[in-house]
C-alpha cells in the first residue's frame, strides 16, 4: 500500500524548464565533470524537513491514540521507531531544482553577490538522466491538508501490515521494545522517499522539484563521496548528466544572478559555456534583480 503512495507522489513530472541554483565553482564542476552533486538529504540546507515529517506522524499518531483507537501499542512503537530511524537510518540523496529560475531568496541562499547562476534543464532530459541511474524526480508537497492526508495513508499502511504479519515474538530478531520492528523495516525505504519531498509550507515559494536517489544501506561499498560543507563533511553521490563522457551536457537556459559587473560577467559566462561546447537552447540572460549585499 505504501509503495502505491510513493509511486503516485513521484508520478508527476514538470512540463516546463526547472532550474538548479549554484555558484560559479558549482557551475564549473557541473559543466566540466557533467555531474550534479546529490547530497545526503540530512545534510541539505533545509534538512529540518525530515523532522517536519516526524512531527506530522507524531501529530497523527497522538490524535489516534487520544481517540482510543485500536493498535495503540503498534502506533506507539511506530512513533518511537520513526523518531529515531528516519534521521539515523538508511541514506537518501537528493538534488534540488526550482520552477522559477529567478528568485531573490534563492540568489541569497545559494550564492554570494556576483557569483550565482541558475541552470535551466529540460524536464525530459533530466528525467531520462534520472531513470538511467534509478533516481526519481518528484515535486515537493507543501499543502498542509495534502501532507496530513499522506501521513494518514502511511499510518493505514502500517496498520495493514501489522494485521497481516503480526508481531515478532523472537526477541533475538528485534530490539527489546520493538515487537513490530520487522514491519517497520518493510516501510523504511518508501517512508524516506515520502519524507524527502514533504516540506514545511513556509517554503512554498520555491516550488521545488527533487531528483531522489535509491535508498542506500551501506556507504562503504557504494559510490558515496564527501565534500566540504559549511561546518562538516557532507556525503554526496554524483548524478551523471548526458549520455557519454565526451558529450557536453544539454542546458535549456542559464540565468546570471545579481552582480555589480553585469557586462563583464555575462561576457565571461558566455565564453566559458562556448569553450565547453555547451549549447544553451534559450540563451543566457541576466536576472535584472537589484540586490544589496547585507
Amino acid at each position: 500500500m505504501i509503495k502505491n503512495i510513493t509511486e503516485k507522489l513521484y508520478s508527476d513530472t514538470p512540463t516546463e524548464t526547472i532550474y538548479h541554483y549554484t555558484n560559479f565553482p558549482g557551475l564549473i564542476g557541473i559543466v566540466e565533470k557533467r555531474v550534479l552533486w546529490a547530497s545526503d538529504i540530512l545534510y541539505m540546507n533545509d534538512s529540518a524537513e525530515m523532522n517536519h515529517t516526524v512531527d506530522l506522524i507524531k501529530a497523527e499518531v497522538s490524535a489516534r491514540i487520544d481517540h482510543n483507537r485500536t493498535n495503540q501499542k503498534l502506533l506507539a512503537q511506530f512513533l518511537d521507531w520513526v523518531s529515531n530511524r528516519i534521521i539515523s537510518g538508511h541514506m537518501l540523496f537528493a538534488a534540488s531544482f526550482r520552477a522559477n529560475g529567478n528568485l531573490l531568496s534563492q540568489w541569497r541562499g545559494y550564492s554570494a553577490l556576483g557569483k550565482g547562476v541558475s541552470i535551466g534543464f529540460d524536464p525530459e532530459y533530466l528525467l531520462a538522466c534520472a531513470q538511467s541511474q534509478s533516481f526519481q524526480l518528484g515535486k515537493c508537497v507543501y499543502d498542509p491538508g495534502q501532507q496530513q492526508a499522506l501521513i494518514k495513508k502511511v499510518i493505514e499502511s502500517v496498520e495493514c501490515l501489522a494485521e497481516e504479519y503480526g508481531e515478532t515474538t523472537d526477541e533475538t530478531q528485534r530490539p527489546p521494545t520493538q515487537s513490530y520492528y520487522a514491519i517497520f523495516e518493510q516501510l523504511e525505504s518508501d517512508l524516506l522517499r515520502i519524507a524527502a519531498i514533504l516540506k514545511h509550507p513556509s517554503f512554498q515559494e520555491e516550488e521545488e522539484w527533487r531528483i531522489v536517489s535509491p535508498v542506500l544501506v551501506d556507504y562503504v561499498s557504494t559510490p558515496v563521496k564527501f565534500r566540504e560543507g559549511t561546518s562538516m563533511l557532507v556525503p554526496y553521490l554524483e548524478f551523471k548528466l548526458g549520455a557519454g563522457n565526451d558529450e557536453p551536457i544539454e542546458l535549456e537556459q542559464v540565468v546570471l544572478g545579481p552582480t555589480p559587473n553585469i557586462n563583464l560577467s555575462m561576457n565571461s559566462l558566455t565564453m566559458f559555456l562556448s569553450k565547453m561546447r555547451v549549447k544553451v537552447n534559450a540563451g543566457i540572460s541576466y536576472c535584472q534583480i537589484p540586490y544589496r549585499q547585507r
